[in-house]
């Protein structure tokens, strides 16, 4: 039974009892007065009703939206909707494309997940750019999901505060999606954080849970892209765990860092039908600028 449903049934007892006891006076003074008692309780548990129900609403929208900082964004250097046609605006308009091409062609190709082999190359930051990017499509909405349990980068990136997440979701400690799922002023990007750190996540990702939430995620509406940022491979187990459940894996490589070893050693972690896309980034051009390459494999 759900917290809104105990407290529905707490205030119908508590309101029934006060009704009965002026019911009962009132019959012994005067017992055909007392038949008009029970469509004011009836009328006083609809109104109760409704306003607590109301009130959760307002609380769980108020809670479940962030308003984020889109002039703070574009300063580090990510995709926003008001700033035009920038460099880095149209290094992910390339990177998305073919992600884009292939995400309903097949079962689950609209779960993305973004990785690396190791830590600080750039995979948030390439998460929240790419999800940015989906969000000014006119044929999309984009839910980006913070799967780092370890490390999770999204709410400094985007400057809120973690909220419950995916964690009490596979806990069964929020039992629907909505519940977590964060509206956001960029009007068709959603967020889930990673939620309270977990010893077993690796097992939770694992679940029959995640299995059955990553089948709702994917199917629930026909025009959403779901972007996991993932820990980097080569520390946790929890990626390898989650790129057996998704479509598509774009893995994140820091040029004049990450070792040719380090790649192979990523791609060997994958079975061979994996759907996996490169991001070669950080490269230096001629003006020492950074930019974002890809290759598409």
């Amino acid at each position: 039974m759900s917290i809104i449903e105990k407290a529905i049934g707490k205030l119908e007892k508590g309101v029934s009892n006060k009704f009965e006891k002026a019911a009962e006076q009132v019959e012994q003074k005067d017992d055909v007065k007392s038949k008009s008692v029970s469509m004011p309780v009836n009328e006083a548990l609809r109104d109760s009703e409704t306003d607590l129900i109301d009130r959760h609403v307002q609380e769980t929208a108020k809670t479940n939206f962030i308003n984020i900082d889109l002039d703070r964004l574009h300063r580090l250097g990510i995709v926003t909707p008001d700033k035009g046609k920038t460099q880095i605006a149209e290094q992910f308009r390339i990177i998305k494309r073919p992600l884009l091409t292939k995400a309903f062609t097949k079962k689950n190709n609209n779960l993305i997940m973004i990785s690396s082999a190791l830590a600080g190359e750039g995979k948030s930051f390439c998460s929240v750019n790419l999800a940015m990017s989906i969000a000014s499509e006119m044929d999309h909405r984009v839910l980006l999901i913070d799967a780092d349990v370890a490390r999770p980068s999204m709410p400094n990136l985007l400057g809120f505060t973690n909220k419950k997440g995916l964690m009490e979701l596979l806990l069964g400690e929020s039992n629907d999606v909505a519940d977590v799922m964060i509206k956001t002023n960029v009007e068709k990007l959603s967020l889930i954080t990673v939620g309270t750190s977990h010893s077993h996540a690796t097992e939770l990702l694992a679940s029959q849970t995640m299995a059955m939430l990553l089948e709702e995620l994917a199917q629930r509406y026909n025009d959403r892209i779901v972007i996991f940022d993932a820990p980097p491979i080569l520390l946790t187990s929890e990626a390898r765990v989650l790129a057996e459940r998704v479509g598509q894996i774009v893995l994140v490589v820091e040029a004049e860092r990450t070792t040719q070893q380090a790649v192979n050693h990523v791609l060997d972690q994958f079975n061979s039908k994996s759907n996996i896309n490169l991001i070669y980034n950080k490269v230096r051009s001629f003006s020492s600028s950074e930019y974002y390459g890809y290759y598409y494999s």
